[in-house]
This record gives C-alpha cells, structure tokens and sequence, in this order.
C-alpha cells in the first residue's frame, strides 16, 4: 500500500432530520451525483411511511436498518489451493452499509410503482421483519453458519 490512507471524512446530518445516518442512506440512494433527487425519493418515503404508520418514519427505519444489518459475513479465503468461505464478524460501518444497500436493491427490484413508494414498502417490510431485504441477511448468516468449521482460518 502506497502513501497513507485517505482520513475519514466526518458527515453532517441531513437537511430535515439533522441525522446522520439518513445523510449517508441519502447518500446511497443518490445516483449521478444527483443529492436533491435522491433528498426527495428518501423523503417523500419517510412522508410515505408517517402517513401508512401514524409513527415517526426515522424510528421504522432504525428499526428496519437493525432488521436487515448483518452480524457475520463470509469472505473467500485461500488456503492451500483451496477455497474456503470463511465467516468473519462484520464491523459497525459495514453492517449499516450492507443493511442499507440491502433495502435500496430490494427495492429497485420492486416493479410498477414510484421509488419512494417502493422504498417505502421495503423499509417498512424490513421493520416488520419480513421482505426481501431481510431474506438477504437471513441466506448470508445461514451461509456464514455453514461455513463455521472454516472460521479457524479468519487470519
């Protein structure tokens, strides 16, 4: 590795909620550098959300984000010319990545409606444990367990 890593850049919270972690999930919606398109689909969902629960949408989706986080991952490792699927632990910053990638992809799959709408459903699927975010997470940990007669190679 060349040189020294780039610093962590800290985030500021986003515009209606001064949230972080709705700042970066923004982020991650954001496609072509387009951040005030990316602020209304994420919006307009969190209205979407407030109007079908009658509940704060930031708590639905906290709720949904733990829901769908992984806890263990399987990475490939090799190891005597062999291939093993190794389970490591996730770290904090991934898990809330994986977790919000997760929701966004589902979503995108979703077909016949606005993206807010879809998110929406997906974030409010995710919180309610079901979906096909969670679906995700759930096939990953059954991979990782599996898997777990390798995790004496995670070095």
């Amino acid at each position: 590795m060349r040189g020294k890593p780039a610093p962590k850049r800290d985030i500021e919270g986003d515009a209606k909620y001064n949230d972080k972690n709705i700042a970066k999930f923004i982020n991650y919606v954001m496609e072509r550098g387009k951040k005030s398109v990316a602020e209304k689909i994420v919006y307009n969902a969190f209205n979407i959300l407030k109007e079908k629960t009658k509940q704060d949408p930031r708590h639905i989706f906290n709720k949904a984000i733990k829901k769908v986080s992984p806890l263990v991952e399987v990475r490939g490792k090799r190891v005597g010319g062999a291939n093993y699927q190794v389970p490591f632990q996730v770290r904090g910053e991934r898990r809330y990545f994986l977790g919000c990638n997760w929701i966004i992809k589902a979503a995108n799959d979703r077909k016949g409606r606005a993206t807010a709408e879809k998110l929406a459903t997906e974030i409010l699927d995710a919180s309610n444990g079901e979906g096909t975010a969670v679906k995700k997470r759930e096939a990953v940990h059954k991979m990782a367990e599996a898997n777990k007669a390798f995790a004496h190679f995670s070095r």
